[in-house]
């Protein structure tokens, strides 16, 4: 595919969307909108609650010197921050808090960025890029050439390649460290990244990157290692940990969203055209695991009701459980795919994929 050809998808000439968003707009009245927001904001407060409650309890060293202690502290953290990313920076980054945007951008900065991660670079790359055109070689920053993975069969394969659903589970482990710590740097100077072509970003960008590293070190870090009795190693190691836990419920969840057997990465013809429609083309390219199960959508925020999100990004995710049976009754009615499995399944199939790419 040539990077400059505008790329499109096919019309929708079947009226599966036109069905699917009218019953969809007839199912959510003002009242089911209002819960769900009401419920999103309980769990931003339950999320934020847990993340800044175990960042105090470290703190306040209650467990003196106990090393043990320390480790699940810092696992805590992360994972709280983590689920706080999922059920809360996520919506933000949409607009589904409130109709005010400022209010949608303060909690999106915030809970994203005390990750130790860029929301502005990650929100670019989110909204302009992989929501436009999912699984889209040369058109979705998320599947963009990996020099060590091969997520899109479009991509050239390396020889070394052949074993990446063997080495596949230490690089994900270490994800958050060359996300905080190398990517956004890259990203920052990065001109051209799948079909965000010429970015320029201006200097304060930079300036905000850097003050949001150095917080984030200052406060995961150098506190703990000033406050606490515990060296600088010990304090590492516990940070170290709490990277590899959050880095594998962090991949886990998104992966299987859309790098698996199932999932298609379609290419377009000479003239540019997808083979899919908008909404067939989100089925194709998504993976839903548990979408209805309440726990599920409590702990996952919407990412297990992937085919929802891509197809209502604007709507809170909190009322995915209701929109995903329409979708599944609407596919079911045309003819369409619907892909949907175990978590477990899913990252079966996941690694299944790796293997069938590398060889």
């Amino acid at each position: 595919m040539n990077n400059t050809q505008q790329i499109l998808f096919k019309r929708d000439t079947d009226g599966f969307t036109k069905d699917l968003n009218a019953e969809v707009k007839g199912m959510i009245t003002q009242a089911k909108i209002k819960r769900a927001v009401a419920f999103l904001w309980f769990k931003l407060f339950f999320y934020l609650s847990f993340f800044i409650g175990s960042i105090v309890i470290l703190y306040q060293n209650q467990y003196g010197n106990h090393f043990g202690y320390l480790l699940m502290n810092y696992v805590a953290i992360g994972t709280s921050g983590i689920l706080l990313a999922f059920n809360s920076a996520h919506d933000a980054c949409h607009q589904t808090f409130s109709k005010k945007k400022w209010v949608n951008d303060l909690i999106f900065y915030f809970t994203f960025n005390m990750q130790g991660t860029s929301a502005r670079l990650w929100r670019i790359r989110h909204l302009a890029s992989h929501h436009l055109f999912s699984n889209v070689d040369g058109c979705d920053a998320d599947v963009d050439d990996n020099p060590l993975l091969r997520f899109s069969p479009n991509h050239k394969k390396k020889s070394f390649m052949k074993y990446q659903h063997f080495y596949a589970p230490i690089l994900y482990s270490l994800y958050f460290i060359v996300w905080i710590y190398a990517k956004d740097f890259v990203y920052l100077n990065k001109k051209n990244l799948a079909n965000l072509k010429n970015q320029h970003y201006p200097f304060w960008y930079t300036i905000e990157l850097v003050v949001w590293k150095l917080f984030y070190v200052s406060y995961m870090i150098v506190l703990p290692y000033y406050l606490l009795g515990f060296s600088l190693l010990e304090i590492l190691w516990a940070y170290l940990l709490m990277i590899v836990v959050g880095s594998n419920i962090f991949i886990y969840t998104l992966v299987t969203t859309h790098f698996t057997m199932e999932t298609e990465f379609p290419t377009a013809n000479a003239k540019g055209e997808l083979p899919y429609s908008f909404a067939e083309h989100q089925l194709m390219v998504s993976m839903d695991y548990h979408p209805t199960n309440p726990v599920a959508s409590f702990l996952f925020g919407g990412f297990n009701s992937h085919a929802a999100h891509h197809l209502f990004p604007n709507l809170p995710h909190t009322i995915y459980p209701k929109v995903t049976p329409i979708i599944v009754d609407k596919a079911l009615n045309y003819n369409y795919k619907y892909n949907v499995l175990t978590l477990w399944d899913a990252i079966a199939s996941h690694f299944r994929y790796l293997k069938k790419l590398g060889q």
